[in-house]
């Protein structure tokens, strides 16, 4: 096959064994799709998961391309599809995941309702970093919270998902409030919110000092386990409690004795099903809306990784050393920056 059949993807090819560049052919956008050429691919923890075949929510059997969020241009227009041409920079999740190919490739065809127009103040390796952690965060704090600017808002982590959601709720005009460690606070007292130091107050401590012993209003846990009993502890009556880690065996009376309300969020759940797409694609309109006008920006890491450093930039999330969001650049040469 001649050198433009064919792209260059990183394959995961069995649980845990080292990826592989591999050439494969150069897909071709179907009804609704657009092809993308991939500039920069953020990595999740959950990409770590489905390597590990851990992760069988996900539904991405080995070998496949792993990779949830993208960032590139436009190559090529499928059938059907409207509002996007040739040369347009985009964004967006579109893959890694339900079988359908990951963003850790050359090029992608893609489902055009899941992408929106990318910021023109972010780079693609910044824009890449946004869309699971921006449709996650909105889907629990605007979908079903219905964040607004008379909430006080406490997000439990402030991390890939945490700090986004600090961020879209101050944003809305809600009293942010984030529980962290210590070496976290001056960042996210510059993204306007409080910051609480996990390791020196209890819940009930800082429930006392913030909320007068009341129990803030809404709660996004975005660490699971203890964190979602925690934000039971943690939430006022009739307030909200919000979850995109809602795993594991949890005591419901904390939230039931104050009529509080409990929502999962699985994010997934419109690549696997096909169900709700064009809603994720409205969710990253919003978040370039936000972008645009100053009130989102991402937490990069600040190592810098190419599509033959994957393996690299996967072992610093799985130590823990990843300090913010880790990208891979595709093709530097086309504009990564």
């Amino acid at each position: 096959m001649s050198r433009q059949s064919t792209m260059k993807v990183m394959l995961a090819e069995s649980p845990n064994s080292p990826l592989r560049i591999a050439d494969v052919p150069k897909p071709v956008p179907g009804e609704g799709q657009v092809l993308v050429r991939i500039l920069a691919s953020g990595v999740n923890p959950l990409d770590l998961k489905i390597r590990a075949g851990n992760a069988a929510h996900a539904r991405h059997p080995l070998p496949a391309v792993l990779g949830i969020d993208m960032a590139g241009i436009v190559e090529e227009i499928g059938p059907g599809v409207g509002g996007f041409r040739r040369g347009d920079a985009v964004y967006g999740m579109t893959g890694g995941v339900g079988g359908v190919q990951g963003s850790l490739a050359e090029f992608a065809a893609v489902d055009a309702a899941l992408l929106a127009p990318k910021p023109q103040n972010l780079s693609m390796r910044e824009a890449a970093a946004l869309p699971l952690i921006s449709i996650t965060a909105w889907e629990g704090l605007v979908d079903r919270a219905g964040v607004s600017a008379d909430r006080k808002v406490l997000v439990l982590g402030g991390g890939g998902v945490g700090h986004i959601v600090a961020q879209i709720a101050k944003a809305a005009g809600a009293e942010v409030y984030v529980v962290d460690g210590a070496s976290k606070a001056d960042y996210l007292a510059g993204l306007g919110a409080t910051p609480i130091d996990r390791a020196a107050e209890t819940v009930e401590s800082y429930v006392a000092r913030h909320t007068g012993g009341k129990g803030f209003d809404l709660v996004y846990d975005t660490v699971g386990g203890q964190g979602l009993d925690t934000a039971f502890q943690a939430v006022s009556r009739f307030g909200h409690v919000v979850s995109c880690l809602g795993w594991g065996n949890h005591a419901l009376a904390p939230l039931s004795f104050k009529a509080a309300t409990y929502s999962g969020v699985f994010t997934l759940l419109p690549l696997l099903t096909s169900e709700g797409r064009p809603h994720h694609g409205e969710i990253m309109r919003e978040m370039t809306r936000l972008v645009e006008a100053g009130k989102v920006m991402p937490r990069l890491d600040p190592h810098r990784f190419t599509l033959d450093d994957t393996d690299e930039a996967h072992r610093l999330i799985e130590n823990r050393q990843a300090d913010g969001k880790v990208v891979v650049e595709i093709d530097g040469s086309h504009g990564a920056e």
